[in-house]
């Protein structure tokens, strides 16, 4: 499918990526991300029809960028579950405030492009056997990643311990 962005839009999601990765969600306003490009706010309008369709397109490029990271994490991995886990949160700890916009609200499947949820949801299928482990998986995964996110999670050194527990329950079943 062809990108239904243009250059100059991708270009604008991008800088507007990067705001949101150094500055925060509270930075990611139209105003803001024209302020970086060195544009009037208007101008943006252009280009994207607004803030959610911004929005929308920097998921899609944290969904196409954490798709990748996971096939190339499981793909021949001996262990494809822990694989999967570590680039998992290398991805949530390398962007947290993309992660937190990709999981924290109702996911706008309408405006995904086809298949990259699929694709992205498919090492980890592949690693736990089935849809349903996946998903209890992923409860477990984004559960635990969201925890360590807003630093919830005790100093006590139990935390690897319990991502160990929580991958030997999830293991995939012949």
């Amino acid at each position: 499918m062809a990108d239904p962005l243009s250059v100059r839009a991708r270009e604008i999601v991008a800088v507007a990526r990067g705001v949101l990765e150094r500055e925060g969600p509270d930075a990611l306003t139209m105003r803001r991300i024209a302020e970086v490009l060195g544009i009037r706010a208007p101008s943006l309008y252009k280009h994207l029809p607004g803030k959610e369709a911004l929005e929308v397109a920097i998921v899609i490029s944290g969904f196409e960028e954490a798709a990748a990271a996971f096939e190339a994490a499981t793909d021949g991995a001996p262990e494809p579950l822990a694989a999967f886990v570590g680039a998992y949160r290398a991805f949530a700890h390398g962007h947290p405030h993309l992660y937190r916009l990709m999981t924290d609200r109702p996911l706008p499947r309408a405006d995904l492009p086809p298949g990259l949820e699929e694709r992205t949801a498919a090492p980890l299928q592949r690693a736990t056997g089935s849809p349903a482990r996946a998903r209890a998986a992923w409860a477990f995964i984004h559960g635990m990643v969201l925890l360590e996110l807003t630093d919830r999670l005790p100093k006590d050194g139990m935390t690897e311990q319990a991502w160990q527990a929580g991958i030997a329950a999830m293991q995939r079943q012949e």
